[in-house]
C-alpha cells in the first residue's frame, strides 16, 4: 500500500492523504467494503473520497479517536480497482459539440473516440463540483485530452465530456470546460430518493450508445 498520511481535523474526523488517484480508489473501497459497507465500524459518520484524500467523519460518543485511527492505519486498500462494485449502464447519444475536435487531437475518427469510450469500464472515482457530478477515471489514457481553453457558460443538463484523466456527466446546466461528446437523459440527481446520486463512488459506469 503506498504511504497514507491521517491529518485530524477537529475532534470528530481524519483527512486520509494518498499519493495517487488509483490508491485513494482502493483504500475507498478497502474502508468501506465495497459492494457492501460491513466493514465500517460503528460510530463512523461518512467517508468521503476525493483526488487525493479520503475524509472520515466520526461520532466521539460512539467510537474514539484511537479506534477510528487504528482502523485507518490498518486498513487494506481493495485489490481491485475497477469492477468490484455496482454497474450503472448510461445510454448516451453522441455527437457532441467538441466530439470532432476531441477525435482530431486524439488522433482518431469519430466512430472510434466513441467505440473507445463505450468499451472502456469506468470507475467513480468521487463526486464534487455540483450534486450527482462524478469523476471518472479507467484503466487507460487513450482518451485524455485537455480543457477547452475558453469554458462555456451554460453546458445542457445530461452532457458527457472527457477532461484530463476524468469522463463525466453534468447534472444540471452550469458553467464548464470539458470537451462534450454526447448527452444522456439519465437523471443523475433525485432529492426525492434515499440515495439521490444515480452514480456513487465505487460504481462501475458502462456508456451505452444510442
Amino acid at each position: 500500500m503506498p504511504s497514507r498520511v491521517l491529518l485530524p481535523c477537529g475532534d470528530s474526523a481524519f483527512l486520509v492523504e494518498l499519493p495517487e488517484l488509483t490508491a485513494v480508489v482502493a483504500y475507498y473501497r478497502g474502508l468501506t467494503g465495497f459492494p457492501g459497507d460491513m466493514s465500517i465500524p460503528r460510530g463512523i459518520v461518512d467517508v468521503v473520497p476525493a483526488a487525493r484524500t479520503v475524509l472520515v467523519t466520526f461520532d466521539p460518543g460512539l467510537i474514539t479517536t484511537a479506534e477510528v485511527r487504528d482502523w485507518l492505519e490498518t486498513a487494506e486498500p481493495a485489490a481491485a480497482v475497477v469492477g468490484s462494485g455496482r454497474e450503472v449502464r448510461i445510454e448516451v447519444t453522441y455527437g457532441g459539440p467538441d466530439l470532432a475536435e476531441t477525435a482530431q487531437y486524439l488522433g482518431l475518427s469519430e466512430p472510434e473516440v466513441v467505440r473507445l469510450h463505450t468499451a472502456s469500464e469506468w470507475t467513480a472515482a468521487f463526486s464534487g463540483f455540483a450534486p450527482g457530478f462524478v469523476y471518472l477515471v479507467t484503466t487507460h489514457e487513450r482518451l485524455r485530452v485537455p480543457r477547452r481553453n475558453t469554458p462555456r457558460t451554460a453546458v445542457p443538463a445530461g452532457s458527457v465530456g472527457l477532461a484530463g484523466e476524468f469522463s463525466g456527466i453534468y447534472p444540471r446546466s452550469s458553467p464548464g470546460g470539458w470537451q462534450l461528446i454526447g448527452s444522456t437523459t439519465a437523471a443523475l440527481w433525485d432529492a426525492s430518493k434515499a440515495h439521490p446520486a444515480l452514480i456513487r463512488p465505487g460504481d462501475t459506469v458502462r456508456f451505452v450508445e444510442t
